[in-house]
This record gives structure tokens, sequence and C-alpha cells, in this order.
């Protein structure tokens, strides 16, 4: 029996046609509800048991800007695969120990308790089942906090202060490298000279949290922003992120950035992607088990938005075809933010929020979604 696969080009990239493998579900959906922004807070994996943070808050049609929902009704919460993303369920951060008020986080000033300065140093980074997540208290100047748990995210301790390390302000999403017991390496969004985001750059612990040092600036200050990273070791030495960018002139893309010295100097890089449509994306990086780096990412649109894929077979010097995940099912642009891992059997599942407010057959309401693919299948 012959078997024809059928592509077709979509913005200089390609997808594919059902007889490819992607599954897509849902890891959170509830009528009248929002689901937004996995990138913000985090993703970790323990062979096949995935935990992943959210924004889960009341939907608001009317609501002025992009977003439809209600600021003052928004609630961390997390979802917790224990099939490698078959199934899920969902949990309260605020009950698993998560009671600082935060950006999308509210909460009222009787239950909100304040940052407190970490004392005693966190034993060991290392260990099975340990997960440290980043809040904010805007996107801007931050300032910063930290949680860390010792239990795969069942549990969380902290809020902990995150010095502003002589900057303007940090707003951190969450992005870090475990480097040993009491090493973490941790890359920041920190407010430009204006008080606006970003800057990207780099810090590290030696003390197992209790003093923070800015070893490098990544990307220097221009109109637009970068913010937003997903990053990489490579090896001892060599270090590799990619940033959301955004231009003056609003242009947003996905640029790169290597370090050969640990993180003491950088080297732009050619940039993966060159457009993530009309309000950008943050990417989410990957690498694989057979050696490539994949970085997931969406295509914002008012007319149809897109989930993509592209591959590195050399360490991010350059990049493959963009490949079409998911397009064509009426998402506006208020989706995105992914978040992605590989399972034990190498498929990746990526994480992202979704709708489908562009049809008439289907309800607006933003849900978190994930999409489960096979990435040996991409030469």
């Amino acid at each position: 029996m012959l078997l024809i696969l059928i592509f077709f080009q979509v913005d200089r990239g390609w997808s594919q046609s059902n007889d490819w493998n992607i599954e897509h579900d849902i890891v959170f959906y509830e009528e009248g509800k929002y689901g937004g922004w996995p990138a913000n807070h985090g993703m970790w994996t323990w062979d096949g048991e995935i935990l992943v943070g959210y924004v889960e808050a009341s939907y608001l049609e009317k609501n002025k800007g992009l977003h439809t929902y209600d600021a003052s009704t928004s609630k961390s919460k997390y979802a917790r695969s224990l099939d490698g993303g078959d199934s899920w369920t969902t949990s309260d951060a605020f009950e698993m120990g998560q009671k600082t008020w935060g950006h999308n986080h509210r909460m009222s000033e009787d239950k909100a308790k304040k940052p407190m300065v970490l004392t005693e140093p966190i034993k060991d980074f290392t260990a099975p089942g340990f997960a440290l997540t980043f809040t904010r208290h805007n996107n801007d100047y931050g300032p910063s906090q930290f949680y860390y748990s010792s239990d795969k995210g069942r549990t969380w301790k902290g809020a902990f202060e995150f010095p502003n390390l002589g900057t303007g302000g940090i707003a951190n999403r969450t992005d870090y490298i475990i480097d040993g017991k009491q090493t973490l390496t941790v890359f920041i969004t920190a407010a430009k000279s204006n008080g606006e985001e970003g800057r990207v750059g780099m810090a590290r612990t030696q003390d197992g949290g209790l003093t923070w040092k800015l070893e490098s600036w990544i990307t220097s200050e221009h109109d637009g922003f970068d913010i937003m990273p997903s990053s990489l070791r490579l090896s001892d030495t060599e270090l590799f992120t990619t940033i959301r960018t955004r231009t003056e002139d609003g242009l947003d893309y996905i640029s790169a950035y290597r370090s050969q010295d640990n993180g003491k100097s950088w080297e732009r890089l050619k940039n993966p992607v060159l457009h993530t449509g009309r309000g950008g994306s943050p990417p989410a990086l990957v690498k694989l088990k057979d050696g490539r780096l994949a970085l997931g990412y969406i295509f914002r649109s008012d007319n149809g938005s897109r989930v993509h894929l592209k591959l590195s077979k050399d360490n991010g010097a350059t990049w493959g075809d963009e490949i079409t995940l998911r397009c064509g099912d009426g998402a506006n642009r208020d989706v995105g933010y992914p978040r992605m891992t590989q399972r034990p059997d190498g498929k990746l599942v990526m994480v992202y929020y979704w709708n489908h407010a562009l049809t008439n057959k289907e309800k607006p309401y933003r849900y978190i979604a994930s999409t489960i693919f096979d990435p040996s299948q991409f030469d």
C-alpha cells in the first residue's frame, strides 16, 4: 500500500497533514473561566510525572486589552500528570503554600503573607523532587520572589525575596539551571533604565540561595524589549538561551545567545525565529535525547494563531524549517506562552493556553492545552 504524505507551506515553513501522529488535548478547561500563561510559572518532570503551573481567573469578554479575564480573580494553579501528559489533575497554589500576593495571584490583605528573607540555605538543589518557581509583582520592575519544593511541587516553602541585584527591578519568570547541591543559575528579566521591561541577565547562587550575584548581562538596552528567556546548559562551560524579543517598531521574534565561559560573556547568534506574530511568543527550549535542540513557540494572529516547532542539529547555530503542529481551529491571538518537556518514551509534551474564539461553533473560553508528538518523525 502506497502512503502519500501531503504538506502545505505556511509562513515559509511546513505543516503536516494528519498522517503525522500529533495529539491535541486539554489540561484545564472550565466554562466561564480563563486559563493562561504556563510559561510564566514553570514545568518540571520526574520520569513520567509532569507538573506545570498556570493562571485561572473569571472570564471577562469586555475586558480592555488583549486578555479577556478579570485580573482581580486570578489565582496560580498547578496541573499534574502521572502518565506523561495523557491525563491531568489540578490543584490550587495557595493551598499548596504559595500565599504571597503576585501579579496574577491575587488575594485579600488578610490572607496574603509578605515575602521573607531566606535565612537557612536550601540544602540540595539536586535532590529528587526539588523544584523552584518565581513570581513577580508586575511585568516591568517586579519585585520578584521565589518558592521552592522538595516533594515534586505538592507543597511549597516561601515566598522568599529575590534581590534586585543593583538593577531597576527584576520581574522573573521561571528559568533556571541546577549546577550543584548549593549552586543554581537563574536567567532574569530586569527593568531597563526607564523602568519598563526588559533586559535579560544571568545570576547565580553558590550558597543555597542565601546570596545571589549578577554574573552578566546577556542583552543590552534598546527601545523594544528582551524578556522571558528559556535556557539550557550544553556542557560544563557552554550555556545557550533563547529570548522573546520585540523591536522599537513592534516586530516580535525569538533571539538566541551562547556563552562559552559559563555565563561570563555572551555571543549573539542567528535568530531562530524571525517573526512570532502580533504580540509575540516566549520560547520553550528543550535538548532532546538524540542531541538535537527543540524550540517550541506560538505565532499569534487575529486571523488564526499557530503552534510551531523548530529543530537544531548543531546546538543552535542553525535551525531547520518551521514545523506547524497546530493551526486552523479558530484561535485568536490571546494564546501561547508554551512550556515543553520530553517524556521517557521520547515524545514531546508542549503545554500552552489556547482558544477557539474565531469560530461560531465552539465557546471562546481560554484553556490550557497540550500537544504531544514524537520529534523523531521530523528530520
